[in-house]
């Protein structure tokens, strides 16, 4: 009888421990290890970073890293095309960054990354479609491109990649985002006809083959297959995307200030100054070549890629060099949002790409069936001043392949008409300025698109006193 009660007893002791260290995993109070797709666990293989798996509660330099380079990894969730089941998908305007990229800027003495650019359907990240992006884009001497554009490459091809050039990484990005946009506007929305034309779309790039590259890419998995005779890409000499509308004196004022302000922040920074010194030093060359070589941007692409940071025989470029200019940078931006002088350059960068989109938004509320799918291949500083300027203060640097994607329904029981805007998937329609104090709850779950017409037609320059972009523009501030 007491062996009967001690075995029940040590039972019940091991369910209970079981249960416990259930409960702990669940919680994560106890850390488990990982386990990749493939079945590796993530500890065999060798990283210059972990894995993004959970945002931390402070600002991590690392992380914010990560989240910037956008590895290709599972299909993402997103909230692009949720609606009330009254409310009808009018049109979408796209506004995207280019993907993956290879440095812009070349470190004196400093190896650079050794990134192979042309595309190989067995190389990691790769997609299914990528194949087929391929040869599809092999065809492409049919499209109707403005001619600087028509004169460019349609996807990266050096064994070697060539300064700012496209990577694979940065194709799969855009196939993925077409993929998701296909999925969502196509089949679920039916956004386009089945016969659509070029009237349907509007497609603008920058005279930069990397904006023109992920253009592609994305329009590529989003209309698989697409006749070429039916695309139709404008070039965008400006990368605000101003067109025939640039001239505007006092957003180059602002512009100026905001740079004098950044210059203020950064000597400032002892810290700073001090690795830019020690940075040098492993280098072998002066603090201030190092600086102007902008080391972030070729530090970024180790980072992204994985790749070991450059060493001397004076020592090595560390994680800890890396940590350090990445923070001045998450704090600059801090900065930046809270001083408002940049706020003020992008109010007056970014008001000819939102007027032609408000245009084109009135335009088919009032029944016109063209341009329903509009696309900017852009940059992080067209995508940057845009969201600064919508009043969308808690949104993170551009990463790479970020969308901003701006969505026209209409509510079939009255006719109304709303928009959507999401950043990278996020609802982020009452961040901004002009509809912060919407009651999202309300029978209107959306923004009116009077209030966003009403604010790119008065509101944006009421900060300078001005009731129109001419005046605001050419107005001198004492």
């Amino acid at each position: 009888m007491l062996f009967r009660n001690r075995f029940l007893f040590l039972l019940a002791l091991a369910a209970l421990l079981a249960f416990l260290s259930l409960s702990l995993q669940f919680l994560h109070l106890i850390p488990v290890n990982p386990v990749k797709e493939n079945g590796t666990n993530s500890k065999n293989r060798k990283r210059i970073m972990p894995d993004p798996l959970t945002e931390p509660p402070a600002v991590d330099p690392i992380y914010e890293a990560q989240v910037y380079c956008n590895t290709p990894r599972t299909k993402e969730h997103s909230l692009e095309g949720h609606a009330p089941h009254n409310f009808k998908l009018m049109s979408v305007h796209v506004l995207i960054r280019h993907g993956d990229r290879y440095p812009l800027y070349a470190v004196p003495k400093m190896k650079r990354p050794d990134i192979d650019c042309t595309l190989l359907s067995d190389r990691k990240p790769s997609h299914p479609q990528l194949a087929d992006f391929i040869s599809h884009m092999l065809k492409g001497s049919e499209a109707q491109m403005d001619g600087t554009l028509s004169s460019l490459p349609r996807y990266p091809s050096h064994s070697w990649c060539e300064m700012g050039e496209l990577t694979q990484t940065g194709v799969v990005q855009h196939l993925q985002n077409g993929n998701l946009l296909r999925e969502i506007y196509l089949e679920k929305h039916k956004l386009l006809p089945s016969h659509w034309t070029a009237k349907h779309l509007y497609i603008e790039s920058t005279g930069k083959s990397r904006t023109l590259q992920s253009g592609l890419a994305l329009l590529y998995s989003f209309l698989p297959n697409f006749d070429w005779k039916k695309i139709n890409i404008r070039h965008q000499w400006s990368s605000i995307f101003c067109s025939a509308s640039c001239d505007c004196p006092m957003r180059n004022h602002y512009f100026e200030e905001e740079q004098r302000r950044q210059y203020s922040f950064r000597v400032k920074n002892n810290y700073l100054e001090r690795t830019y010194v020690d940075m040098a030093r492993v280098v072998g060359i002066p603090t201030r070549q190092l600086r102007a070589s902008n080391p972030i941007d070729s530090l970024l692409c180790h980072f992204c890629h994985n790749i070991s940071f450059p060493c001397t025989k004076n020592g090595c470029i560390d994680m800890e060099h890396f940590k350090v200019i990445k923070t001045h940078q998450i704090e600059d931006e801090k900065e930046r949002k809270a001083k408002k002088l940049y706020f003020k350059y992008a109010l007056l960068a970014t008001h000819p790409l939102l007027n032609q989109t408000v245009t084109r938004m009135q335009h088919i509320a009032e029944g016109r069936k063209e341009e329903l799918f509009a696309l900017y291949s852009a940059h992080d500083v067209t995508l940057s001043p845009v969201l600064s300027a919508l009043g969308i203060t808690e949104a993170r640097i551009p990463r790479y392949a970020a969308r901003l994607m701006l969505e026209l329904w209409q509510d079939v029981r009255n006719k109304q008409h709303f928009i959507r805007i999401l950043y990278n998937g996020e609802d982020v329609t009452f961040q901004t300025s002009f509809c912060r104090e919407h009651d999202r709850h309300s029978s209107k779950p959306m923004c009116p698109l009077a209030t966003f017409v009403h604010f790119v037609k008065r509101e944006m320059f009421a900060i300078f006193n001005s009731t129109n972009y001419y005046d605001a523009c050419h107005r001198r501030v004492f």
